[in-house]
């Protein structure tokens, strides 16, 4: 069985070894370093550390400025305090000015759990991936957000990484390939393409294992970026397999299900269903529990890709 390791932890490791080498690197928090595991980066280098508090709106100001004077700052929060409270100064301050700024934002999605509806952002990648400049990632699980940490801090300007707070299995491997706005096929199929982002990733595999017992090859695409898109894999999996799926622990709307729609509309339409939370907020439960309430489990997508392969 893999090992279950929340994708937090990944990053938390991570940019404490790339933090050694690189002195610009500055994280900050808003009195959440132990959730977001930015912790780890604080204990090991305190001059480099800053928590201003619970107030998210000064987090991405004083980021801003950190950012001008050469600093690569990494804010990290809670995905619903940074990306709702803080939305206005994300988009004027760090979107408008282009600003080398990279939010790093935990307990996304039902997976949350105990925590509730309050605490569990559902709409993340619908207010990020809209905004000018942006780029969304997800990793699938903490080898590769030890990637995806690699590649946001290498890259300039503004970037949104979501990490699980749950412990989800890892799939992938050390030598694997990671880069941002390139989807990585990891299950080939012929009948029908599920595409995944993060802890929905290791659901879309235990799915076509169930699904090769009837009969239907489906292929399974890691989608770990969700801005940019992978335009030429999406159109190439449609051609292959003239059915999509997708699967991912967020609104049905203006998430990864919207940004394969808004591809294939424009360049290869075929029959696509949705596996996500279908217009509604989350609730007080344990994280297996919601996903199972909220149709987020293997056997919706098993369920999706029938669907989606009747329609063809």
């Amino acid at each position: 069985m893999a090992d279950k390791i929340p994708t937090r932890d990944g990053f938390g490791k991570r940019i404490v070894e790339l933090g050694k080498d690189n002195e610009k690197i500055f994280v900050m928090s808003a009195d959440l370093e132990d959730a977001t595991r930015a912790e780890y980066f604080r204990d090991a280098y305190p001059k480099r550390f800053m928590t201003v508090g619970i107030a998210e709106q000064d987090l991405v100001g004083t980021a801003v400025g950190l950012s001008m004077q050469g600093y690569i700052p990494v804010i990290c929060s809670f995905a619903v305090f940074l990306t709702n409270r803080a939305y206005d100064m994300i988009r004027l301050d760090i979107c408008y000015n282009d600003a080398n700024v990279k939010i790093v934002c935990s307990h996304a999605g039902v997976t949350v759990g105990q925590d509730g509806a309050s605490a569990q952002c559902l709409e993340d990648f619908a207010l990020m991936r809209v905004l000018p400049r942006m780029r969304v990632v997800c990793p699938v699980d903490a080898i590769e957000a030890k990637k995806a940490t690699d590649a946001i801090i290498s890259a300039d300007g503004p970037m949104y990484m979501r990490t699980s707070r749950g412990a989800f299995p890892v799939i992938t491997k050390e030598s694997d390939p990671f880069e941002i706005g390139k989807g990585v096929v990891l299950r080939e199929g012929t009948d029908a393409t599920v595409i995944a982002c993060g802890i929905m990733v290791s659901s879309a595999l235990e799915a076509a294992e169930s699904l090769a017992k009837e009969n239907i090859s489906v292929n399974v695409i890691n989608m770990h970026t969700i801005k940019p898109i992978d335009t030429d894999l999406i159109v190439a999996a449609a051609q292959q397999t003239g059915a999509i799926v997708t699967a991912e622990e967020h609104q049905v709307y203006g998430g990864l299900g919207g940004a394969v729609v808004e591809v294939l509309a424009q360049h290869y339409p075929v029959p696509v269903e949705m596996v996500a939370v279908q217009d509604t907020f989350g609730q007080t439960g344990a994280p297996q529990e919601l996903l199972d309430e909220y149709h987020l489990s293997p056997r919706d997508i098993v369920a999706a890709v029938r669907k989606a392969v009747k329609r063809k």
